[in-house]
């Protein structure tokens, strides 16, 4: 193998490696979409809460933003402390460092909801949460979308990451990598699927984005 050239290093290594390579793609996908749907599930109902209590809005966005400003392998390290080793640890990064996009689109995207619209939908006679559920969210859900694309990016390169502290997925095989002595080939066959795998979420939540999003919004 060493008397191949890179690519051809990288496809014979990948041939004869494929289903390994295949399973630690799927890992890295689901430590990564795990964390984004958690913080999902929290950064919504956050954003819906600052958005129609505006005091509230700028403490929350600040302390998203200060954990956003921790490097990634630190956040790691610091919470290797409580949690161990392990892709648990992997997931909570994830979750906190996806919090900032999502509370941030839910928020901006729910405080640009027409007042008019507000309006009509009051005097139908709907509660506020029957607004929030039927007229805002529904508006919104384009931006908010957005936000949770911009969140798995960046999950699946901290994934990648992750490895260090031994939560598999592809940077196992990066690390495999650097750790060899003409390693070229296999931190390509790592970090390769990587960058696919970021572009193909990015794409697919787009679709989603567009096929989510009230028709008079996704044409204009």
């Amino acid at each position: 193998m060493k008397d191949l050239g890179l690519w051809q290093q990288f496809f014979y290594y990948f041939q004869h490696n494929g289903m390994y390579i295949l399973g630690k793609f799927n890992q890295h996908f689901l430590i990564s979409i795990e964390g984004v749907l958690l913080a999902a599930l929290v950064g919504i109902p956050i954003g819906a809460l600052i958005a129609h209590y505006r005091r509230l809005s700028n403490p929350v966005i600040q302390l998203a933003n200060l954990i956003q400003t921790i490097p990634s392998l630190a956040m790691l390290s610091i919470l290797m402390l409580g949690l161990g080793l392990g892709d648990q640890t992997v997931i909570t990064t994830i979750f906190l460092y996806s919090l900032l996009p999502i509370i941030q689109n839910t928020y901006t995207g729910l405080r640009n909801t027409s007042p008019a619209v507000l309006d009509a939908s009051k005097g139908m006679g709907m509660t506020k949460w029957q607004q929030l559920w039927m007229v805002e969210i529904p508006l919104s859900v384009s931006v908010i979308m957005a936000g949770i694309r911009n969140a798995l990016v960046v999950a699946i390169g901290v994934t990648a990451i992750g490895a260090f502290i031994g939560a598999g997925g592809l940077g196992d095989i990066i690390i495999r990598g650097t750790n060899a002595t003409n390693g070229g080939a296999i931190i390509l066959a790592g970090a390769l699927p990587t960058a696919l795998m970021a572009i193909v979420s990015d794409l697919v939540l787009e679709g989603v984005q567009k096929l989510v999003s009230p028709k008079g919004l996704s044409e204009s």
